[in-house]
């Protein structure tokens, strides 16, 4: 369960989902000044996207988008000039309802969006990972590479793995992550890489291989 207002850490290129870890190197001042005060408390720090144009505005307020992921820091290395180097887990996606202009940083009211699978989903879900798994197997071919995937992994966590590590644009990611829910998202995922192969096969294969 997430507060009712948690503090915002916008990036132009970084999407975060439920359950998948992100290392981050916090060097500006005011964000050094929201993970002091996050490892005084709940450790809580909400990851958003920044809409495009943000460089015009970036030291304020830039637009982002509305729905982020809340992720807690595992672990957190203070370095000798102030920096930090983190890790976050995400837990919680969630809506930004309203931005609280009161701190150097940002914080905003937040709506928890929870994504709760029932037992229907969750078989159609396993299904749908072997057609993705199948997607990636023929990409990674394509390329030479043997494909490996973690049998281990659950169903959920391997979907919101590849949406967060696979080479996609951070619009891609965004759209995503705004998916209702683990099954949606693994839909779109497939068709995403299907529309990707048949545009470009080559060159796309090979990012992902690498």
């Amino acid at each position: 369960m997430l507060p009712p207002e948690i503090p915002l850490f916008p990036l132009p290129q970084t999407v975060l989902f439920p359950s998948v870890f992100l290392h981050l190197h916090i060097f500006e001042a005011r964000y050094r000044t929201m993970v002091d005060t996050a490892l005084e408390g709940d450790r809580l720090i909400g990851m958003v996207l920044l809409q495009p144009g943000f460089k015009a505005d970036y030291e304020g307020c830039p637009p982002v988008y509305q729905i982020g992921c809340a992720g807690v820091i595992t672990h957190a290395e203070r370095l000798s000039d102030g920096r930090f180097n983190i890790a976050l887990r995400g837990i919680d996606k969630f809506r930004v309802m309203q931005e609280n202009p009161r701190k150097t940083y940002r914080m905003a009211r937040v709506e928890a969006l929870d994504e709760i699978l029932d037992d229907k989903d969750r078989a159609t879900l396993r299904q749908q990972r072997q057609r993705l798994e199948a997607v990636l197997a023929a990409t990674m071919e394509r390329a030479g590479s043997e494909p490996r995937f973690p049998p281990a992994i659950a169903d959920e966590d391997l979907v919101n793995a590849l949406a967060q590590y696979l080479d996609l644009d951070p619009i891609e990611r965004q759209a995503l992550l705004e998916r209702d829910g683990v099954l949606s998202r693994c839909q779109g995922l497939i068709e995403l890489l299907q529309m990707k192969l048949m545009a470009a096969p080559g060159a796309w294969a090979s990012s992902v291989a690498h």
